[in-house]
């Protein structure tokens, strides 16, 4: 069933994205101000993490970030000690990224984050799981192009 006024904020899925998206990255701030880095420097760590040593257009495909965005982002990690940016040994253009010691360690001071933020979301993980397979869904459509194809 259609909502009864279609271009009402409340009934827009855009807005109750945006606005939890606001709040969870407000509620993530005075944690990763404790480790003196900003969300999308957290997002970055948490990918090298896992996979220290990936490309730099690896990391930005995972993270859906263009060069532009990225760049930045990463000089001001190099500049705080964390990361390397280097050249591949396979090829030298490609630019490269590992954890210093200290973007290692930072690990451990960041391993309870995730369960702080999964009680201040509240909900139990079954609930979770289900809300970010929603969000993987609705982006995986929109970076398809199959919302395009949809008919009014």
């Amino acid at each position: 069933m259609l909502p009864e006024d279609p271009l009402a904020l409340e009934n827009q899925v855009c807005f109750s994205l945006y606005s939890a998206t606001n709040a969870m990255i407000r509620a993530y701030r005075p944690l990763l101000d404790s480790l003196s880095i900003t969300y999308p420097q957290y997002l970055v760590m948490m990918v090298l993490w896992k996979e220290s040593g990936i490309s730099v257009k690896t990391l930005g495909k995972k993270l859906h970030l263009d060069s532009g965005t990225l760049t930045p982002l990463l000089k001001r990690l190099e500049s705080k000690g964390l990361v390397i940016r280097d050249r591949s040994e396979l090829d030298e253009r490609v630019r490269v990224l590992h954890l210093t010691k200290e973007g290692q360690a930072l690990r451990q001071q960041a391993q309870d984050i995730p369960e702080i933020m999964r009680c201040k979301v509240g909900g139990d993980l079954a609930q979770l799981q289900q809300l970010k397979q929603l969000c993987d869904n609705a982006l995986k459509m929109m970076n398809t192009g199959k919302a395009d194809s949809c008919e009014v």
